[in-house]
C-alpha cells in the first residue's frame, strides 16, 4: 500500500472577502508541484462563501464537477436552463464536456453558505453537458460508509463520465469499518469534514486529505463523532 498525508493546515488558501477558500491541491494562485492532483481527482476546494455573495458566470469544458453543501443554501444557474439550489444533504454534479457556462451565489443575504467543489478529469472528452442533483437524506446510513457517486446512472448516487466512486460515512465513536475498492488500479482520498479518524492507524483530523493506493481495501475507526468523504478515482490519468 502507498499513501500521501495531506494536513489541513498545509493546504493553499486565499481569501477574497467574500470568498474563503481552501484548496487540497494546486488551484488558481496556488501551486505546489507535488500536489497538483490525487490520480483524476484534481480540485478539492473547501469553500466559505459570505452572504448574498458568489460567483459569476464562467465557463468549464471537459471536467466533471462535483458540488456538495456543507451549510447553507447555494443556487446554481446555467447554460442550459438550470435554476436551482442545493443545501446541506444534497450532492450535484455537472458533466461540463464539450462546454458550459455556470454561476454558483449564496442564496441567503443573512447566512454564510460552505461547500465543498471538487474537479474530476473524465473519461471521455466532448460529451454533451449534463446537469444533476440529488438529496442523500433517503440514502444516508449511520455509521457505515453509503455510496453518493458511482460510473453508472443505474447506481445510487449521482454519476460521472468516470471509473469513480463517492462515499460518505456519518460515525458515532469507536465505530469501524473496512472500505472494499471497487476497481483494480483506483485510489481512495479520504477527506475529513468532522471528528478525529484513522486510516489504517493513520490519525486524522478535521480537514486532513489521506490517500492510499496500489491496495484492495483500508481500515477506518472513528475515534468521535465524525463525518468522512471517500473519493475513489483511478491513479492513471
Amino acid at each position: 500500500m502507498n499513501t500521501v498525508l495531506h494536513k489541513a493546515e498545509s493546504r493553499g488558501h486565499a481569501n477574497h472577502g467574500w470568498l474563503d477558500s481552501y484548496h487540497t491541491f494546486s488551484f488558481a494562485n496556488y501551486y505546489h508541484p507535488e500536489r497538483m492532483h490525487f490520480g483524476v481527482l484534481r480540485v478539492l476546494n473547501d469553500d466559505k462563501v459570505e452572504a448574498g455573495m458568489g460567483f459569476g458566470s464562467h465557463p468549464h469544458d471537459n471536467m466533471e464537477i462535483i458540488s456538495i453543501p456543507l451549510h447553507g443554501d447555494l443556487e446554481h444557474k446555467d447554460s442550459m436552463g438550470n435554476v436551482t439550489v442545493i443545501k446541506q444533504g444534497d450532492v450535484q454534479v455537472m458533466s461540463a464536456g464539450t462546454g458550459i457556462f455556470h454561476s454558483e451565489y449564496n442564496k441567503n443575504n443573512d447566512r454564510e453558505v460552505k461547500f465543498l467543489q471538487i474537479w474530476v478529469l473524465p473519461n471521455k472528452k466532448n460529451v454533451t453537458p449534463r446537469y444533476d442533483q440529488i438529496s442523500l437524506n433517503e440514502i444516508e446510513m449511520k455509521n457505515h460508509f453509503y455510496q453518493i457517486l458511482s460510473p453508472s446512472p443505474e447506481d445510487q448516487g449521482v454519476w460521472i463520465h468516470q471509473d469513480a466512486w463517492f462515499s460518505l460515512g456519518n460515525f458515532d465513536e469507536n465505530n469501524s469499518a473496512t472500505y472494499t475498492l471497487n476497481k483494480t488500479g483506483n485510489g481512495v482520498y479520504t477527506f475529513v469534514l468532522e471528528g478525529e479518524v484513522e486510516v489504517n492507524e493513520q490519525k486524522l483530523s478535521p480537514r486532513d486529505g489521506f490517500g492510499v493506493w496500489d491496495t484492495t481495501e483500508f481500515q477506518f475507526k472513528s475515534l468521535t463523532k465524525s463525518r468522512v468523504l471517500l473519493m475513489e478515482v483511478p491513479m492513471k490519468i
